[in-house]
């Protein structure tokens, strides 16, 4: 005979329960409001009307953002600087990260204090702004990416992920013939499957929501990202005006602009929504193991 322990929960336990159920409903309403809005047909869409569920379903809003010339630039300049950005941002933070774990390199000390200098001290926004000018980057998709290759935190979590794999391993490779390269690809790499995904989702949502930096260094509304493109359509009226003489669609038909600026929120989440369930089993457990040397 088995017996099912249950455990009684304390007035404490129903009080903290309570609250992140209360958290978690607030968290959540404001994303069920803009998730609604987005979706109910402009011809019944009231202003200042709460809406928790669409009275009538309709797409028309989103097809509307979809067919703007300006929507989707943003989304192709977007995208570029995701999938190039995060490619490189991987290739360069692992990489040298392995070189950081080369102890007996010449020098490598003196690399690594440098590299944790950088994570106490950063040179600021305008001497940044001035080396991409320097460099001829303003206005450029590339002044998003070059200027941010990697980073000193993920080079430091990424290289103590390294230092706690056997030794064992890389020796036995070498012995078999592999160079440093081939030790690198065929062993370092997929053994490091956990801390790349975590670093994938990190680098993507990182470029996906590029605001402040593409502010600063677009000048051209053509090479707009998405979240300079949803900020602009949310606080300025005449960014919708020009997004609708921008339409591709022959229906000239414009839904309301407070539907057109959820749709373009909800467009904006969505890949990130997507993707991160798929990388979520890796999240913690990447970083956790590079971050803590065993």
């Amino acid at each position: 005979m088995s017996f099912v322990y249950k455990k009684r929960l304390s007035v404490s336990d129903w009080i903290n329960y309570s609250l992140l159920v209360v958290i978690a409903v607030i968290s959540l309403f404001p994303f069920i409001y803009v998730l609604s809005v987005s979706f109910t047909d402009p011809d019944s869409y009231i202003p200042l009307k709460l809406y928790l569920f669409p009275e009538n379903w309709s797409l028309a809003s989103y097809e509307y953002i979809l067919s703007t010339a300006s929507f989707m630039n943003a989304l192709t300049s977007t995208t570029f600087i995701t999938v190039v950005g995060t490619i490189l941002n991987l290739a360069f933070t692992l990489t040298m990260a392995y070189a950081l774990t080369k102890r007996k390199v010449p020098g490598m000390k003196f690399i690594m204090g440098c590299v944790i200098f950088t994570l106490v001290f950063s040179a600021g926004i305008v001497p940044n702004y001035l080396l991409v000018k320097e460099l001829g980057l303003l206005n450029s998709l590339w002044a998003l990416i070059l200027p941010n290759l990697t980073n000193a935190w993920s080079l430091i979590v990424v290289k103590s992920f390294i230092d706690n794999l056997p030794d064992e391993l890389e020796e036995a490779a070498i012995m078999d013939g592999c160079n440093e390269l081939g030790v690198f690809l065929k062993i370092i790499l997929p053994l490091s499957m956990p801390v790349i995904a975590a670093f994938t989702l990190f680098f993507a949502v990182g470029h996906w929501n590029q605001y402040f930096q593409a502010l600063v260094y677009l000048t051209d509304s053509e090479k707009w990202t998405l979240q300079v493109l949803v900020k602009s359509l949310v606080i300025d009226s005449e960014t919708i005006g020009a997004a609708s003489r921008g339409a591709v669609s022959g229906d000239s038909t414009q839904p309301p602009s407070e539907t057109i600026r959820m749709a373009s929120i909800i467009l904006s989440m969505l890949p990130i929504l997507v993707v991160y369930p798929f990388l979520q089993k890796h999240f913690a457990k990447g970083v956790m193991l590079g971050s803590v040397k065993g």
